[in-house]
């Protein structure tokens, strides 16, 4: 591989008995498609990522038993009729040159329904019912139940299972202390609380014979009180490597923890250090994870020893054919993975089906087709943000003749503002994407060009994505030379010490965010990511953890609005506690229930559940929602032209990338049909 353009990224790697074709292993991810019992499309959507490259792939967690279900009636492996079920699922796979391991996850405490069972009987703060403890004939019946599972599997087509003894689940609770309180032989010192997780594997690699892969997910780093130390860490990989696991795979962090891992303002690759520290310990093939979304990053980590394989899921579902572009030395093809959780992890705690913001087919493969368009379009394409892109984009792939409009210089539309935002770099990877694609699929790109009606007549079907534009509030003052609009503050204008911002969603976040940051111009830091969040990286500290770094911040920010309860109670649900939790530590004031009378040269008079204040600000920035822009919907309706309103133009509530992203997709598509 000398003359690769990756060359450990893509060299083969021997596990027993079978080659892997590359380093690269599609972590598991949970995607709904498991509880749907909808094995077609779940082989639609592997068999996509194995036809890209991908050296093994693993599943989301597959139950051993009805206690380990992640919520009632999810996924398990218990029986002969859920292993026809998932032969369609790695059929796909094989047909396809892949292979695929099936995670076995019983969630502890962490299921979602009233027959959890836990180590002992202590509820999780993430979920509203506590599980009842095991006896020790349970325990025992559960590693039947293990292993069983991983028969089933081997039966099932897979090549291998990853047991899961990370992130919290139940393996995990027996092996600390923070949730194990057991008086038995499964509990008391770490040498007893392991020999659960030793067991499992001890008695799965028995059963399984010598040539089936076993990955253990092992949790090198907690994050949690109490968690486990260092050297019990490599204690228990040692002695896993004993017990016949082939691959040891790198967890980080309960779901509890209070820590973030995996969202965009963690630095690429945060955690690679800790598998390093394994290196060395073990001779087993090790696996490194989190925010690893490019080839570039992954060869570097490899390159420098930190692991011999690394785990992405998320960039998996951004591009399929991540491997295949990185292996064609066309890396700056790859659609990137942003980070951003909405589409995949907030989806699946919300109880739906996961997909990709930045890519919609993902598990949606066979129900967002690529049509060939029977007879070729001339199309406009009004708008030059994520949907005005996606649209051009799918709509000239599909054999159209796309024009695309906007009256700014550069595409980009909101993505332009988000990307300013610190923790939001990733955006500026989106965009180059859509540049190489707009020029890759021949789009005719007309920017800093205003259209109107007598330009767009001439089209057969015009694509509105004329996005939004700042809501104007109405009351004494609103003219007043301290008022800014978010839009006015990101594209660079001078704002004061001391700030107001009017709205608290998520624009209003990202503005707090952007005036709080202590900006050392080299982008994300590692160092500073890891002293902000408590993180220990020399791990000399039960579960990882110091004191956070006391934050500061620039700016003295007031953060407002008008309703009642938690502020940034409608963010991301994996993501909004870190946006407040980082926010709360620059010392931001949140006030709620707060009605805006006016603003003079004392600064913003308001009034907070009834009683008058006066806040004394430099300036006040309005982030109080948008309004569709669409100025030219009735004049070309009216002239008899095919419109299709998309994205923010077409709704303004909230802004929606993955909304407008996927809408421009469905407009081509039905342009093609």
């Amino acid at each position: 591989m000398a003359d690769s353009p990756y060359p450990h990224l893509l060299e083969p790697l021997q596990v027993g008995s079978i080659t892997l074709k590359n380093r690269v292993l599609m972590g598991s991810m949970h995607v709904g498609l498991e509880e749907d019992w909808n094995y077609e499309k779940m082989g639609a959507y592997f068999a996509e990522r194995a036809k890209g490259g991908v050296g093994l792939m693993v599943t989301g967690g597959i139950a051993p038993n009805r206690q380990g279900w992640l919520k009632p009636f999810a996924a398990k492996m218990s029986n002969q009729i859920e292993v026809r079920r998932h032969r369609t699922l790695t059929d796909a796979v094989h047909a396809a040159d892949g292979r695929i391991a099936m995670q076995i996850l019983h969630a502890g405490r962490y299921g979602y329904h009233p027959i959890s069972a836990a180590p002992s009987a202590i509820k999780s703060p993430i979920t509203p019912f506590g599980p009842f403890a095991l006896s020790g004939r349970g325990v025992e019946n559960t590693i039947d139940n293990f292993v069983r599972c991983a028969q089933l599997a081997q039966d099932a087509g897979y090549d291998g299972v990853e047991i899961m003894g990370s992130e919290g689940y139940l393996i995990n609770q027996f092996i600390v202390r923070h949730t194990n309180k057991r008086t038995d032989k499964w509990g008391g010192e770490y040498e007893a609380r392991i020999q659960f997780p030793l067991e499992i594997v001890r008695r799965t690699r028995a059963a399984v014979g010598p040539d089936f892969v076993l990955i253990f997910r092992l949790s090198l780093l907690d994050l949690i009180p109490d968690g486990s130390t260092w050297e019990e860490v490599v204690m228990l990989a040692k002695a896993l490597e004993e017990a016949g696991v082939s691959i040891l795979n790198t967890g980080i962090g309960w779901h509890e923890a209070r820590v973030p891992t995996i969202a965009t303002m963690v630095p690429r690759g945060a955690f690679t250090w800790v598998t390093r520290k394994l290196k060395g310990e073990v001779s087993v093939p090790l696996v490194t994870s989190n925010r690893i979304n490019t080839p570039e990053v992954a060869e570097e980590i490899l390159a420098r020893g930190d692991a011999d394989m690394v785990s992405m899921a998320r960039p998996l579902l951004a591009d399929p054919d991540f491997v295949n572009k990185a292996a064609a030395g066309k890396s700056q093809s790859i659609n990137t993975c942003i980070g951003c959780n909405q589409a995949c992890l907030d989806h699946i705690f919300s109880n739906k089906r996961a997909s990709c913001l930045v890519n919609p087919r993902a598990c949606f493969e066979t129900e967002l087709p690529k049509p060939t368009a029977p007879r070729g379009l001339k199309v406009a394409v009004v708008g030059a943000g994520p949907g005005g892109l996606s649209a051009a984009c799918e709509a000239s792939e599909m054999g159209h003749q796309v024009t695309l409009f906007d009256a700014q210089t550069e595409i980009g539309g909101q993505f332009n503002l988000a990307k300013q935002i610190p923790g939001k770099e990733e955006f500026y990877e989106t965009l180059r994407y859509f540049k190489g694609r707009l020029a890759d699929a021949k789009v005719d790109v007309k920017l800093g060009q205003m259209v109107g009606l007598e330009e767009l007549k001439g089209f057969d079907a015009v694509v509105l994505a004329t996005g939004v534009k700042p809501r104007e509030l109405r009351f004494d003052g609103a003219d007043h030379p301290k008022m800014l609009s978010y839009v006015d503050v990101l594209q660079g204008a001078e704002v004061g010490e001391k700030v107001a911002i009017i709205g608290a969603g998520g624009i209003g976040f990202d503005v707090a965010e952007f005036l709080t940051h202590v900006d050392h111009g080299e982008g994300p830091n590692l160092q500073d990511f890891l002293s902000e969040w408590g993180i220990d990286e020399s791990h000399q500290t039960r579960g990882g953890l110091v004191p956070a770094k006391q934050a500061s911040s620039p700016r003295e920010v007031t953060l407002m609005q008008r309703r009642k309860g938690k502020l940034g109670a409608g963010l991301g649900k994996t993501t909004g506690w870190i946006h407040r939790a980082q926010l709360k530590k620059r010392g931001v004031t949140m006030l709620a229930e707060v009605a805006y009378e006016k603003v003079d040269d004392a600064g913003l008079h308001i009034k907070v559940a009834g009683e008058p204040q006066v806040l004394d600000v430099d300036h006040v920035v309005v982030c109080a929602g948008q309004t569709s822009f669409v100025p030219l919907q009735e004049p070309l309706q009216a002239a008899g032209v095919k419109v299709k309103v998309i994205g923010g133009a077409k709704l303004a509530a909230e802004l929606d990338a993955r909304r407008a992203i996927r809408e421009g997709m469905e407009a081509a598509i039905a342009l093609s049909q």
